[in-house]
């Protein structure tokens, strides 16, 4: 299995995706964090296949945002490109979980660590000092900023943090809920059909979310509208919610 993302034009993503799939060290820490989330800790997977629906969701994300003319972070402050906004929003997704290999709790934390020399390395062939360090220093802060109530302070940070509350779509909780743990997450998550990411009609990026069940309303509210509150996408996505049927139901439809 590998991290797969449409590169358009992007050569620098191309070449930070080739390094990713190449890495043998990166890709069992990938297992080894699946391993204490799901067969430890009974939770739902946090490996290779997480890792590719976040990082497609957030340069699907970040591309609608640019199309709108809403600037990254790295072109506001740094004086990079577009491209390499896409570079630093597909390596955090990538590295965001790593540290679930050392423990779920705290992970951002662990996250945070072994992401450093990882990022160094994996960006020390496309970028020369001092554009390296500033591309690993934005890559460690959308890391860490991927935690709910972790101030996010780049646009960059704040799409791959919504992003990964994204990946809740129909079976994504289906291994602790047939584990026996039955709860309001669970169930809620089992309730969610599929979630679409698309052009806004009153801002950049409208997420849309079909509901088998109402259940699913404790998945929206609780996991994804407190991480984008949280973030800097809120100003720029709408969320509307829907119940599944021959004609899909309003149930919600919101702007933070």
């Amino acid at each position: 299995m590998s991290i797969e993302v449409p590169a358009r034009h992007n050569a620098k993503l191309r070449a930070a995706m080739a390094a990713v799939n190449a890495d043998a060290e990166l890709l069992q820490l990938f297992r080894c964090a699946n391993i204490n989330a799901v067969d430890r800790s009974g939770m739902n997977d946090h490996g290779e296949v997480h890792i590719r629906i976040v990082a497609n969701a957030a340069l699907r994300i970040i591309r609608l945002l640019v199309e709108a003319g809403v600037q990254p972070s790295v072109v506001l402050n740094d004086g990079l490109e577009v491209a390499d906004a896409e570079v630093v929003v597909f390596l955090a997704c990538c590295l965001h979980d790593i540290g679930i290999a050392v423990h779920r709790d705290d992970h951002e934390r662990y996250s945070l660590i072994l992401a450093y020399p990882k990022a160094r390395a994996l960006l020390g062939g496309l970028y020369e000092e001092p554009a390296l360090t500033t591309m690993v220093a934005e890559v460690l802060h959308a890391v860490v900023a991927h935690r709910w109530d972790e101030r996010c302070l780049t646009l960059e940070a704040g799409v791959v943090k919504v992003a990964d509350a994204l990946d809740m779509s129909q079976g994504r909780s289906r291994i602790p809920f047939e584990a026996g743990q039955v709860n309001i997450h669970s169930v809620s998550a089992m309730a969610v059909r599929e979630v679409e990411i698309e052009r806004g009609a009153q801002r950049p990026v409208r997420l849309e979310i079909l509901l088998e069940n109402p259940a699913g309303i404790f998945q929206v509210d609780e996991l994804l509208q407190r991480k984008l509150r949280n973030s800097t996408l809120a100003p720029y996505a709408e969320v509307v919610v829907k119940l599944a049927g021959e004609e899909p139901r309003l149930l919600k439809e919101y702007l933070l």
